[in-house]
């Protein structure tokens, strides 16, 4: 069991007697009231999804579910394809990848999640290399505090970086907040 608040997008939960997956989650505290955690959740058995309020400090059974290392293959819509090491072949729905898609290159090494023996979502490494397809040029003047820039990576992902980053640039992602670590 774990409380509402340690959920995070990507975990299994059984809300009732169904299981299902995490795909958003929003903390909020209030002034007066209690914490709460509101979470968007798609069934795995079945493309139903709802939206639940929990209190911060409910407890909510997690689902323990099994991870295979896979590589990336290729999309089949509206099915992502992944390879094991002994050659067999796993899909999971776009709808269930999540913030993965922002990341994803062909070849690329990923857990993949089962449930029941159904594939059902996958899990990135912490962080990833990526090269910058476009930014504008830094431009030196007013840098008194962190001052970031645009970027745009080869999936059309978005992200944020400091000055001195350029185009061609290869920089590091933590992929659970979308952020630039460092350039490599």
């Amino acid at each position: 069991m774990k409380t509402a608040q340690e959920i995070r997008a990507g975990n299994v939960i059984m809300h009732g007697s169904n299981p299902m997956i995490v795909l958003r989650t929003d903390y909020s505290r209030g002034g007066r009231s209690a914490a709460t955690v509101r979470m968007k959740l798609k069934t795995l058995l079945a493309d139903t999804g709802t939206e639940v309020v929990f209190k911060a400090d409910d407890k909510i059974e997690h689902v323990v579910l099994e991870h295979r290392e896979c590589t990336y293959s290729y999309f089949a819509d509206p099915m992502y394809v992944f390879m094991d090491s002994e050659y067999n072949q796993y899909e999971v729905e776009a709808g269930n990848m999540g913030d993965a898609l922002n990341y994803l290159e062909d070849g690329m090494s990923v857990e993949v999640v089962f449930y029941e023996g159904k594939a059902i979502s996958v899990e990135l490494p912490t962080t990833v290399v990526r090269s910058i397809d476009w930014t504008e040029p830094g431009v030196k003047g007013d840098t008194s505090g962190k001052v970031l820039k645009p970027a745009r990576l080869a999936t059309g992902f978005e992200i944020s970086v400091p000055l001195f980053v350029n185009e061609g640039d290869n920089i590091e992602i933590d992929t659970r907040t979308g952020e630039y670590r460092k350039r490599v």
